[in-house]
C-alpha cells in the first residue's frame, strides 16, 4: 500500500511561499490528495479482491465475472426490505417478472477510479490557474525575509527593495488581487458543482446519501432501506443469454458478489461529508471576501492584526494609502515575512509614503 500511495506524496509537499490561504489549501491540497488517494484504492484490485464474482450454472465462472463487469448488473429496489435468508437472497436481490417489477442496473463501478481521479483534476484547476496569475511575484517579493536570521545589510537592502516597490506602484495590484477572488469564487462553483456531478453519476443518490445513512440507523430493522446496500450493493442480479444446442436462446441467472463496494460506500459517505463542510467553508469565505472589498475599516483591522507587532499609527497610514489591491498584496506578504521584519517594512513604508504624499503637495 505504501508504494500504491507513494505517488501522493509530492501534493504534501509543503510550499515556502504562501500564496493562498487555508480554505483554498482545502480544495487544492487536501481535497486532491483524498481523490487521488481513493481513486488509486479503487484501482488497486490486487490489494482488495476481485472487483466482482459471479455464480451460475453451466456458465464458466471467468467469463460470466467478465460478461457481468462489461454489462452490468442489477437489482430490484422492491426487494431492499424483508428479512436477510428469509425474503430475501440478498437486500434487492429476488426472484422478478421481466417488464412488471422495477430494475435497478449497476453500471458506475467501472468509472470509479476515472470519476475521482477527473474530480481531482477540477480541484486542481483553480489553483493552477492562480498559481499562473501570481507568476511568482510574492516570492520575489519575499527575497528570503521569511528566515529570521538574515543577515543585516543583506536584510535593509531586501526592505529597501521592497518599499521602493511598493511606493512606486500603489493602487496598480487590483487586477492581480481580483484573479485571486475569482479563483476563490471557481473553487466554490466547482465544490458545489461537483456535489450535483457525483448525484448525477449515482442516478440522484448523492443528494441525500449522507443524511440517508445517518436516518437509517434510527429507523426499525424491518422497515428501514440501507442507503448503502441501495447504491452500493454488495450482492447483486445478472443475466447471461446464450444458444442453447436446438438453437434457441436461454437466460442464465447468476448471482454476483461486488466486494468492491465496501469500500466504494465508505468513499462516497466521507465526500458527501468532506464536500458538504467545503462547501459552508467556501461559502463563508466568499461573504469574508465580500466584505473586505466592501469594507476599508475592515481592511484596517485585518492589516492590523497580521503586523502586530508594528505601530498602530504606521499601520493605518500604509492601509489608508492603499486600496484592495495593494492591501491583499501587503497581507499575504505578513503570512510570508518574519514579524519583526515585516514590522520595520510597515514602518519604513509608512515613512515613504508620508514622505511622498508630503512632496506631492509641495509640488502642488
Amino acid at each position: 500500500m505504501f508504494d500504491v500511495f507513494g505517488s501522493v506524496k509530492g501534493l504534501l509537499k509543503i510550499d515556502q511561499v504562501c500564496i493562498d490561504n487555508n480554505v483554498f489549501r482545502m480544495h487544492y491540497k487536501a481535497t486532491v490528495i483524498i481523490l487521488i488517494a481513493f481513486s488509486l484504492l479503487v484501482t488497486s484490485r490486487q490489494y482488495i479482491g476481485d472487483p466482482i464474482d459471479c455464480i451460475v450454472d453451466e456458465i464458466p465462472l471467468g467469463v460470466m465475472d467478465t460478461y457481468c463487469w462489461i454489462y452490468s448488473t442489477f437489482t430490484v429496489p422492491e426487494r431492499l426490505t424483508g428479512v436477510t435468508g428469509r425474503d430475501v437472497v440478498q437486500p434487492g436481490v429476488g426472484s422478478h417478472i421481466d417488464g412488471e417489477d422495477e430494475v435497478k442496473y449497476h453500471k458506475y463501478y467501472q468509472w470509479v477510479c476515472f470519476v475521482l481521479f477527473f474530480q481531482a483534476i477540477m480541484f486542481y484547476v483553480p489553483r493552477y490557474l492562480w498559481k499562473s496569475w501570481e507568476g511568482g511575484r510574492l516570492k520575489m517579493l519575499v527575497m528570503d525575509l521569511n528566515s529570521p536570521i538574515v543577515n543585516e545589510e543583506c536584510k535593509n537592502d531586501r526592505k529597501k527593495i521592497l518599499v521602493e516597490y511598493f511606493s512606486n506602484n500603489l493602487s496598480r495590484h487590483n487586477f492581480y488581487a481580483f484573479r485571486f477572488f475569482v479563483c476563490e469564487a471557481m473553487n466554490f462553483i466547482n465544490v458545489i458543482g461537483q456535489i450535483f456531478f457525483v448525484d448525477f453519476f449515482l442516478d440522484g443518490e448523492f443528494s441525500t446519501y449522507g443524511s440517508d445513512v445517518l436516518k437509517f440507523t434510527e429507523m426499525e430493522p424491518d422497515q428501514r432501506v440501507d442507503p448503502m446496500a441501495r447504491v452500493f450493493p454488495k450482492v447483486t442480479k445478472c443475466t447471461f443469454h446464450k444458444y442453447g444446442p436446438s438453437g434457441s436462446v436461454q437466460k442464465f441467472d447468476g448471482l454476483c458478489v461486488l466486494p468492491l463496494n465496501i469500500v466504494n460506500e465508505k468513499i462516497y459517505v466521507f465526500l458527501w461529508f468532506w464536500f458538504i463542510i467545503l462547501s459552508i467553508l467556501s461559502g463563508i469565505s466568499l461573504v469574508y471576501r465580500m466584505a473586505v472589498i466592501m469594507g476599508p475599516k475592515l481592511r484596517h483591522l485585518l492589516l492590523r492584526a497580521r503586523s502586530r507587532l508594528a505601530d498602530s499609527d504606521e499601520v493605518q497610514a500604509v492601509a489608508t494609502k492603499c486600496n484592495i489591491g495593494d492591501w491583499f498584496l501587503m497581507y499575504q506578504l505578513g503570512k510570508n515575512i518574519d514579524p519583526l521584519i515585516y514590522k520595520e517594512v510597515i514602518a519604513d513604508l509608512a515613512r515613504e509614503i508620508g514622505e511622498h504624499s508630503s512632496s506631492k503637495e509641495q509640488f502642488a
